[in-house]
């Protein structure tokens, strides 16, 4: 057993990415975990995690709504630590405020109010991004270095138009989302964050944040998630890669930097928890060394990149972080993309 034998905590939104692999190394450590998930009938949904080393024995499934006030009560009551992941993400959206705003504020608001009821939580980490910490105007600017002290601004994330011949347009979305107008998830992500914290203080949370950024890495669960699809669509036969830079972290050293944040007492506040900085030219090159039977674009998009401001990952290091290789990253998340019968080839 691990360090966490004897100890119960809260995962919600267990069935996520991120979050099934917290709840999968939560078990290997010994931990007993209280999950919620949105409809714990849906066999589909779950059975990723009732299959997990330990799931039998200590991971119990419990329905919870993140607009209700009240839902994570009896969720989080007996927990010493909740780990609070559950936000929508999604990158092309009709009505922000239903399908991202309320969700990730609101939802956040009453994960925290549960636990502020409840005397037995010790420490809360709370699942916020990169999109929280650096999507403001000085990420224009030449020569800066981003860490944790950034801030996203909301005015700039609800003012800032995609508009694919604009000179800052971000290139992701340019790449994958068309439909994009203003940056919502960035705004939801940050608005949350920043409601977390005024809460915190305010009933004296305990609450440190890990901020990443674009996941990848093998899934556990049966769907294919927002930011690995990147790779589906690059692999299943794109006639050209982003001119784009993306910050690039797997996914399982983001669930160890969740679990590192509780257990290391003297954690706290927020942690940049990315690897690497890296062009779509770089990902295409590696993949094609390492599965050179892979039909991958050789041509990048006309679309001018986005110069983006590195990230400074030290804090994330203290937390006892030893990222895991870039190349290992994009090998596991193809690897597991063709197990799991994703690739058109």
């Amino acid at each position: 057993m691990g360090t966490g034998e004897g100890k119960v905590v809260c995962v919600t939104g267990a069935s996520g990415f991120i979050a099934s692999w917290l709840v999968n190394l939560l078990l290997q450590r010994g931990y007993t975990v209280k999950a919620s998930v949105r409809n714990p009938n849906d066999q589909r949904k779950i059975e990723h995690l009732l299959a997990l080393d330990g799931a039998k024995e200590r991971l119990h499934l419990f329905q919870a709504d993140l607009l209700e006030e009240g839902s994570f009560d009896s969720i989080v009551d007996g927990c010493e630590g909740v780990f609070h992941t559950a936000s929508p993400v999604q990158f092309s959206v009709t009505d922000p405020q239903a399908e991202l705003i309320d969700p990730a504020v609101k939802g956040t608001i009453n994960v925290l109010r549960s636990c502020a009821k409840v005397p037995s939580v010790k420490r809360v980490v709370l699942t916020s991004s990169m999109a929280a910490v650096a999507y403001n105007r000085y990420m224009l600017s030449p020569g800066v270095l981003v860490d944790e002290t950034w801030f996203s601004d909301p005015s700039f994330c609800e003012e800032s138009k995609v508009d694919l011949h604009s000179n800052w347009t971000p290139p992701e979305f340019i790449y994958c989302y068309p439909r994009f107008h203003q940056l919502w998830y960035q705004l939801s992500k940050t608005l949350a964050e920043e409601a977390a914290w005024k809460f915190a203080k305010e009933y004296g949370i305990d609450m440190v944040t890990i901020n990443p950024r674009w996941v990848i890495g093998p899934l556990l669960q049966p769907t294919v998630n927002s930011t690995v699809e990147v790779f589906l669509d690059l692999i299943n036969g794109a006639k050209s890669f982003p001119n784009a830079t993306y910050r690039w972290t797997d996914v399982r050293d983001v669930a160890n930097a969740h679990i590192q944040a509780f257990e290391i007492p003297s954690a706290s506040g927020r942690y940049c928890v990315v690897n690497k900085s890296a062009h779509f030219s770089e990902v295409v090159r590696i993949l094609q060394e390492l599965f050179p039977a892979l039909d991958l674009p050789d041509k990048c998009d006309w679309h001018a990149a986005e110069t983006k401001p590195p990230v400074v990952s030290e804090r994330a290091k203290s937390l006892g972080i030893d990222f895991t290789p870039f190349e290992v990253s994009l090998k596991d998340t193809v690897e597991s993309l063709k197990e799991k019968n994703f690739l058109a080839v």
